[in-house]
């Protein structure tokens, strides 16, 4: 009898325990916000362009981690990134001026992009069985949303009794502490006969040369768009257009009393949120098209953008559309990575889904500096807001084209 493939292995563990710690860090930085704009009197717009240039960075190493984790070695390629992050996090504690954090988020950037969903979904990809593959992947990235609820909670609980600066001289050492955990991802890598035969450069190639591809990357740039706007700035905008709670709701009983408490609470149920929405969008990519389930999840996050935005703005509906737009947050990750992997391969899925989250990234960028851009300029987020509902549905269409059937390159003798 053939024993189905291990789930839970050691690489999918381990894995897990990179990505929480890489996020929880990533998503505190919203928590420094005040503290370091309180110590230097520095505009919102400057801190937000530090935010957006880290997006960016992470963006552009993406394809440079995935190709180093292809070329030396997953493992060597975690290791470097963890020692970028670690570094760009004790410059930046002894930063005094925006232009230093602006040039530090560099190297932070870059050590998210090798701690990161490019190069360990890549490991996890390889190291998964067809059959469990769109389910590792999910797990994953939910992992990536348990870091989000404890990163920032973690940070503000630190401040209570560290200085800022020394809060990150602790993150730089955790973020070091994931390289004692590499030796647990040795794994076989599951290729295809034909995979071993083509070189990067042919799957490279291919990739450029179809359309489908050319979809996925545009596709993807307005998830980076939504999610990192709202993860600089939602707190912020529920904090200043959100009704106020009154005394005697479920909210203030629950000790939720200010509206920035609410904005800091809407991350939250995000954060949490998106764990069963992932976990649901890794299954339902076994079974369906990933490229409708894709268009679906777009679709619905333009619809309820627009209903929030158009309505007023409550508790009660900042409530319901963290929950709402939480299920959907990451879960466009596990099935945009596994149809890269699908149409293209495992062998190189680091490389090919590191220049699709570049267009992630350029989005994410564009989101948080529009916001801190905007915010400046008219004192609101609304028309921020709604270039977010439009890039949403453009999502939604440009992935119906997608042909969602994988050719491979053919080789001679």
């Amino acid at each position: 009898m053939t024993r189905a493939p291990t789930f839970f292995t050691p690489v999918l563990l381990v894995s897990c325990v990179i990505i929480i710690v890489s996020f929880a860090i990533r998503g505190s930085f919203g928590v420094f916000q005040i503290p370091i704009a309180d110590e230097f009197g520095w505009l919102r717009t400057e801190f937000s362009l530090a935010i957006a240039i880290q997006n960016l960075a992470w963006g552009i190493g993406q394809p440079i981690f995935g190709a180093i984790a292809e070329k030396v070695g997953d493992r060597k390629a975690i290791i470097l990134g963890a020692i970028l992050y670690a570094a760009g996090l004790v410059l930046s504690a002894w930063s005094v001026t925006p232009l230093e954090h602006q040039i530090y988020e560099w190297l932070v950037g870059f050590g998210i992009a090798g701690t990161g969903f490019g190069v360990v979904l890549a490991v996890v990809g390889r190291a998964s069985s067809e059959e469990n593959r769109s389910m590792s992947l999910a797990v994953v990235t939910a992992a990536g949303s348990i870091g989000q609820v404890i990163g920032a909670p973690t940070a503000e609980w630190m401040m209570g009794f560290l200085s800022w600066q020394q809060v990150f001289i602790v993150f730089a050492f955790v973020i070091l502490s994931i390289i004692l955990l590499l030796p647990l991802m040795r794994s076989p890598e599951p290729v295809s006969k034909q995979e071993l035969q083509e070189s990067m450069g042919q799957i490279l190639t291919k990739a450029f040369k179809d359309p489908s591809y050319t979809l996925i990357f545009l596709g993807f740039f307005s998830c980076g768009y939504q999610l990192s706007f709202m993860t600089a700035h939602f707190p912020a905008f529920v904090t200043e257009m959100c009704g106020p709670i009154e005394p005697g709701s479920i909210l203030h009983g629950l000790g939720v009393t200010t509206t920035s408490g609410l904005g800091a609470l809407a991350i939250s149920l995000i954060g949490l949120a998106n764990i069963g929405g992932t976990l649901m969008a890794g299954w339902a990519g076994n079974h369906f098209p990933r490229k409708y389930l894709l268009a679906g999840i777009y679709t619905a996050r333009t619809v309820i953008g627009a209903l929030f935005i158009l309505l007023p703005i409550t508790p009660l509906s900042v409530v319901v559309f963290s929950i709402t737009m939480g299920s959907l947050w990451l879960a466009t990750v596990p099935l945009t990575s596994g149809l890269v992997a699908h149409l293209y391969g495992v062998r190189y899925m680091g490389t090919l889904y590191g220049f699709v989250f570049l267009s992630h990234q350029l989005g994410g960028f564009l989101g948080v500096w529009l916001g801190g851009r905007m915010y400046d300029l008219y004192g609101d987020y609304t028309m921020v807001w709604w270039i977010g509902v439009a890039v949403g549905a453009f999502s939604a269409i440009v992935h119906l084209p997608i042909r969602e059937n994988r050719t491979i390159v053919a080789t001679h003798a």
